[in-house]
């Protein structure tokens, strides 16, 4: 369990990394142009986003685990488009993509058209079991989720095959899980968009990585403005606006996401 002072310093590092003043990526505009499936990865807001969450996994890494950025072997769960291995590519890093084999899933990394995998020679272990994974115990230094836990179809399972594969002590991060009081989530199913069945609060985060052996390191909302087709003017200076309602007001509570880091208990 944590004391007060851990607590705060890994509150102070997310805050400080989701505040960091990221450049733009045209080398990402320039892999995605052409591709109306991957335009929101070039939309200034959406991106910034997906920049300075890969920036602050990074900084929770290299401090929380003691290692060298480049001697962290990450997996990168449920790839999709192959934008956040790329990103962390960059970094020098060990990076591990696995998604789906399913063609006819439009999110899978089989199942799209993937011009940043295929431009940047990305290799992708494809997954043919619900949960199950393909690789070693005790493999990994982090596991990522981005967008990801909320579609398997079964969350404590995946969740207990992910604590499997993660190191003792290593880090389990899990971004844009739905949240059910979100606006921008009730407006979705008032058109008719039902892209997300399933939504999760503290109490059932709290609940999945109990029995999968995990302990809750921190936890956010966030975004209450959409991000991935409007672009905002200033957009860096809205999102700190947007960050600021989530983390200090009662409007997280109309937040789209919640979000959480998690480390697999010392047995």
């Amino acid at each position: 369990m944590l004391n007060t002072d851990q607590v705060n310093k890994l509150k102070k590092i997310r805050k400080t990394a989701f505040h960091k003043q990221i450049e733009h990526d045209q080398q990402l505009d320039k892999l995605v142009d052409g591709y109306h499936s991957h335009a929101f990865l070039a939309n200034p807001p959406l991106q910034y986003v997906l920049q300075y969450l890969v920036d602050y996994t990074l900084h929770i890494a290299v401090d929380y685990l003691n290692k060298p950025i480049n001697k962290l072997k990450i997996l990168d769960w449920g790839c999709g488009k192959g934008q956040i291995t790329y990103m962390l590519q960059k970094h020098d890093i060990e990076v591990i993509s696995c998604d789906v084999k399913d063609e006819n899933d439009t999110d899978s990394a089989f199942g799209q058209d993937t011009p940043i995998i295929y431009k940047t020679g990305i290799s992708i272990v494809p997954l043919t079991h619900p949960y199950q994974l393909p690789f070693d115990k005790e493999e990994f230094d982090i596991v990522l989720s981005f967008g990801v836990l909320e579609h398997v179809p079964n969350d404590l399972e995946s969740l207990k095959e992910i604590n499997r594969v993660l190191k003792p002590g290593g880090l389990f991060f899990c971004y844009f899980l739905p949240y059910p009081y979100s606006w921008t989530q009730k407006l979705a199913h008032l058109k008719g968009n039902f892209y997300h069945d399933r939504f999760y609060d503290k109490k059932k985060v709290n609940q999945l990585l109990q029995v999968s052996q995990f302990e809750l390191l921190d936890f956010w909302h966030r975004a209450l403005l959409p991000k991935n087709s409007i672009n905002y003017p200033f957009y860096k200076q809205i999102e700190y606006v947007d960050q600021f309602f989530c983390d200090y007001t009662p409007l997280r509570h109309l937040a789209t996401n919640v979000e959480f880091v998690a480390v697999k208990q010392l047995t």
